[in-house]
């Protein structure tokens, strides 16, 4: 298998947004998530994963809050806002829209 690839910063914020759409989930558990939900095929560094999470909380489209985990650690979960909710949605209509634009450039002869 090749070496997971590395993502682009504004690709990062919108899957780690919808890796909080369930449930609230730390930082490990959102880079972790997006390594299984891709087959091992994608992933997030700390020094790209932790900035990204800074700036979606302060855009409002994430709030964290320190709990302890399962060991009794303290952590920082991360859930989704309202207003990440939203952002959200349009975000993954304009993705859908765009990779059926590129896809179709692709596969034409």
């Amino acid at each position: 298998m090749s070496k997971p690839t590395t993502l682009l910063q504004g690709t990062l914020d919108v899957l780690s947004r919808k890796i909080l759409d369930p449930e609230p989930r730390t930082g490990g558990t959102i880079s972790q998530r997006l390594r299984q939900m891709s087959n091992e095929t994608l992933q997030a560094s700390h020094g790209s994963l932790y900035p990204a999470l800074h700036k979606l909380e302060h855009e409002g489209w994430i709030r964290g809050e320190w709990k302890e985990t399962h060991t009794g650690r303290p952590a920082k979960f991360y859930s989704l806002t309202r207003a990440g909710r939203r952002q959200l949605r349009l975000e993954s209509a304009n993705w859908t829209r765009l990779s059926a634009a590129v896809n179709g450039i692709l596969e034409s002869a």
